[in-house]
C-alpha cells in the first residue's frame, strides 16, 4: 500500500502466488488502490477510540449509562467531521514513510478543524446529544497522539527493515560517516530511508558537544582520532567523509587519523549539493588524490569563450595528448565552425574524433595525422583552412628521455613551435596559444629550456606579426596525464610493488587536467596578454613523498608497514623543486583571481629571434648531419651553453667557442616572400 510502502507498483502477474491463489502482493495492491479509503478507515478507527478513551478519561473509567448513549449517538458525528477535516487538509496522501514535521503540522490543523465542526454539530443541533466540553478536549488531544503514534510506530518499523537488507536481500554495508553537521545528517536520513544498500551504524565529529547525541536516531560515538578504536567496535565496512566543505588539509588528516584501520574511504562532494539539498547516496564517490592535493582547486569561469571561438575555425596541435584532447572536447562544447586536430599518435587521434563526432554531430571536424615539422603541411594547413585560433599543445615532455634526445627536442618544442607561429602569423591567424610548463622557469633539463626557447620565440612573435594575438600559458603537473607520478603509483599499488620517490623532499605543483584546459582557454580570452605569458597561481607545492603516503593509505593499507617506499634519486634533468616564475620575471594582476601574466624582460634575447632560430636550424643539422662527438652529453652541453648566452645567464665575455659555431656567418636570412607583404623564411630556415 502506497500509504506504507513506497515501492513501484507491480503488474497483475505478481499479484498472485505461482499455484494461482492471492498472496501478500495481491493484498499490497489491493490496498495500494484503495489507499484513499483505507486510511480514512484507520482514521476513523483511531477517533473512535479516542472519543471512547475521552469518556473513560473523563468519567475515570465508570461512564454513566446516559453518556454511554449519547457518545454512541455522537460518533457519527465525529466520523463525518473527522473525514471532512482529514480530507480537506490532505492527510489520505500522507506517505507514512516521509511524515515529518509539516505532515505533523497538517494532523493539528485537521484535528481543531474537526473539533470545532463536531463541537457546533453537537451544541447547535436540537437533536444532537450533548457532549460535555471536557471530551471534546481529550478527544482531540488523544486522536493526535494516537494519529502521529501510528505514523511515528510505521515509520520507524520501515526503516528498521531497510536498515538489516538491501534490494537484493544482501546484508547493508555498515558505515561511519565524519561530520555530524548538516550533510551528514542529511546523508544519514537519505540512507535510513532508502534501499541503497548502506547502514550508518555511527557517526564521529571532532565537536566535543555533539558527542553521545544522536543525529536521525544515530549516536555520534567519538572523534575521527577514534576511528581506529571505534571501527572494530561498530563492525565498519567503509568510512565516508560528510564534509562537502573541507579542502585537502582536512581531508588529509582524516586520512592520517584512519590509518590504523583498512577500510575504504568515500567522500560526498560539493556544497552547493546540500545547499540544494541534494545529498544522497548517488553523490557518494571514491576517495581520489586530487582532493588530498595542497591547494583547493580553481574554478575558472569562461562566459566569453562561446563568443570568442563561437564560428571559428580552431587547430588543436598534440590534440591527442592528455592536455589536447580535452582542449579539444572543451572547445567542441562552445561551437567553433571548424575544429582541427593535428597529432601523430595515429589510435588515440583515431578515437579522439570519434568521440567528439559522437558527441557533436553537426561540428566540422577534421583529424591530421602529422608532424608540426613538416613544412607543406603546416603551409598547406594554414593556406587552406583559414585558421582563426591555435592551441599548440604538441611537444615532448617526458624529462629523462628529453636528456638523451635532445635534437628531437630542438627540433619539436623549438623549430615545431616557431614554424606554428610564423605560418600563424603570415596567414593572419587571429590568436596563438602556446601550452607551457613550470619547467621553463629558470631550467636545468633539456626539455625546461627548449620550452623555454618556445615562450620566446611566441612572444617575440608579437613584434613581428602585430596582426596576431601571440600568448602563452604556464602551469604545472597534471593528474593523470601520460608519465604523471599518480599513474605510475597506482600502477606500483595494483602489482604489490613498492612506490618509487626520487626523493624525501622532492616537490610539484600539481592541478587537474580540466583546470589546466581552463586555464589554457581563459588565457585565450584574457585581455591585455598579448605577447605575454599567463601563470596559474597554484597554491602550495605538494612533497612527492606526501603523496606517496596518501596514494598507500587510499588504497587501505599502511605506510611504510604494508607498502615500502624507496628512494631511487632524481632522474636526469630533475629539479628538487619547481617555480612558476623566475625572479626576474615581472608578474601582474589580471582580472581573474589566481591568474597572473608575466611580462617579457627588456633585452631577454640578445640577438634578434630570425638569427637565433637560423643558428639553431644549422646546430641541429650538424647533429644530424655529421654527429657531435660525445653524443648527448655533448649536445646538451652545447644547448646549454647556447641557452645561456641567449637568455643572459652567463656574461657576454665568457661565451665560448659553442655560441660562436651557433651564430655561424651560414646562418640565412629572412627576406619577403614572393608576392607577399609579410616576410617568408627561405633557404635552411624551419
Amino acid at each position: 500500500m502506497a500509504i506504507f510502502d513506497d515501492r513501484p507498483e507491480q503488474g497483475v502477474g505478481s499479484m498472485v502466488s505461482q499455484d494461482g491463489t492471492d498472496g501478500p502482493g495481491f493484498l499490497r495492491s489491493f490496498l495500494d488502490r484503495r489507499r484513499f479509503l483505507v486510511a480514512h478507515g484507520i482514521y476513523s478507527v483511531l477517533a473512535a477510540g479516542s472519543l471512547l478513551g475521552a469518556y473513560l478519561l473523563r468519567f475515570e473509567f465508570e461512564v454513566p449509562s446516559g453518556q454511554v448513549d449519547g457518545a454512541l449517538i455522537a460518533l457519527p458525528f465525529l466520523l463525518a467531521a473527522r473525514f471532512g477535516a482529514n480530507w480537506g487538509w490532505g492527510l489520505s496522501r500522507a506517505r507514512w514513510r516521509f511524515v515529518g514535521t509539516p505532515e505533523v503540522v497538517r494532523l493539528v490543523g485537521a484535528v481543531i478543524t474537526g473539533s470545532i465542526v463536531f463541537a457546533l454539530v453537537v451544541h447547535s443541533l436540537p437533536f444532537a446529544p450533548q457532549v460535555p466540553r471536557s471530551i471534546l478536549l481529550i478527544e482531540a488531544a488523544l486522536t493526535t497522539l494516537a494519529t502521529a503514534g501510528i505514523w511515528v510506530t510505521y515509520r520507524l518499523a520501515f526503516e528498521e527493515s531497510k536498515r538489516s537488507r538491501n534490494l537484493d536481500g544482501a546484508a547493508p554495508r555498515r558505515v561511519i560517516l565524519v561530520g555530524a553537521g548538516e550533510a551528514g545528517s542529511l546523508l544519514a536520513r537519505e540512507m535510513v530511508r532508502g534501499d541503497h544498500g548502506y547502514r550508518v551504524v555511527g557517526f564521529v565529529d571532532d565537536d566535543p558537544l555533539k558527542r553521545g547525541t544522536r543525529i536521525q536516531g544515530i549516536e555520534v560515538v567519538g572523534s575521527p582520532d577514534d576511528l581506529a578504536e571505534i571501527a572494530p567496535l561498530l563492525k565498519a565496512d567503509e568510512v565516508i567523509v560528510a564534509i562537502p566543505s573541507a579542502g585537502p588539509d582536512a581531508l588529509r588528516r582524516i586520512v592520517v587519523r584512519c590509518q590504523g584501520i583498512d577500510l575504504p574511504f568515500k567522500v560526498l562532494p560539493g556544497i552547493g549539493a546540500v545547499l540544494d539539498g541534494d545529498v544522497g547516496p548517488g553523490r557518494i564517490r571514491e576517495l581520489r588524490i586530487d582532493d588530498l592535493l595542497g591547494r583547493d582547486p580553481v574554478s575558472l569561469a569562461l562566459p566569453e569563450l562561446r563568443a570568442d571561438v563561437g564560428g571559428k575555425t580552431v587547430l588543436v596541435t598534440g590534440a591527442a595528448g592528455s592536455i589536447g584532447s580535452e582542449l579539444a572536447r572543451q572547445i567542441a562544447v562552445n561551437h567553433p565552425g571548424q575544429l582541427i586536430l593535428l597529432d601523430v599518435a595515429e589510435s588515440a587521434l583515431f578515437f579522439l574524433e570519434r568521440e567528439i563526432r559522437e558527441e557533436h554531430p553537426d561540428l566540422p571536424v577534421r583529424t591530421l595525422v602529422g608532424n608540426i615539422l613538416d613544412r607543406s603541411l603546416v603551409e598547406g594547413l594554414f593556406g587552406a583552412h583559414g585558421i582563426d585560433r591555435v592551441y599548440h599543445a604538441a611537444a615532448f615532455k617526458h624529462v629523462p628521455l628529453m636528456q638523451t634526445n635532445v635534437r628531437a627536442a630542438v627540433m619539436n618544442n623549438v623549430l615545431g613551435t616557431w614554424r606554428l607561429a610564423d605560418a600563424a602569423g603570415r596567414h593572419g591567424t587571429e590568436k596563438f596559444v602556446l601550452i607551457s610548463t613550470d619547467k621553463a622557469v629558470r631550467p636545468v633539463s633539456v626539455m625546461g629550456m627548449t620550452k623555454h626557447l618556445a615562450e620566446l620565440v611566441v612572444t617575440s612573435c608579437q613584434e613581428r606579426f602585430s596582426g596576431t594575438d601571440f600568448r602563452a600559458v604556464r602551469f604545472g603537473n597534471v593528474l593523470g596525464s601520460a608519465g604523471s607520478v599518480v599513474p605510475i603509483f597506482q600502477r606500483q599499488l595494483r602489482e604489490g610493488k613498492p612506490l618509487t620517490v626520487t626523493h624525501p623532499d622532492v616537490s610539484r605543483y600539481f592541478m587537474t587536467i580540466p583546470e589546466a584546459v581552463h586555464l589554457v582557454l581563459q588565457a585565450s580570452i584574457l585581455p591585455g596578454a598579448a605577447g605575454k605569458v599567463a601563470m596559474l597561481d597554484m597554491g602550495q607545492p605538494v612533497r612527492i613523498l606526501d603523496l606517496a603516503r596518501n596514494m598507500i593509505r587510499l588504497f587501505g593499507r599502511r605506510p611504510d608497514a604494508d607498502v615500502p617506499i624507496v628512494f631511487t634519486g632524481l632522474r636526469p634533468g630533475e629539479k628538487m623543486h619547481e617555480e612558476l616564475s623566475s625572479p626576474d620575471e615581472e608578474t601582474e594582476a589580471t582580472p581573474v583571481d589566481k591568474v597572473l601574466l608575466i611580462a617579457p624582460r627588456d633585452g631577454f634575447l640578445r640577438r634578434p629571434l630570425a638569427e637565433v632560430l637560423s643558428a639553431i636550424v644549422l646546430e641541429v643539422e650538424d647533429w644530424g648531419h655529421n654527429g657531435v662527438p660525445g653524443g648527448p652529453e655533448e649536445r646538451r652541453e652545447r644547448l646549454t651553453r647556447f641557452y645561456q648566452e641567449l637568455t643572459g645567464h652567463v656574461r657576454p665575455g665568457e661565451s665560448t667557442p659553442v655560441v660562436t659555431v651557433m651564430f655561424s656567418d651560414r646562418a640565412p636570412s629572412l627576406e619577403p616572400a614572393p608576392g607577399r607583404g609579410r616576410p617568408e623564411r627561405k633557404g635552411a630556415s624551419a
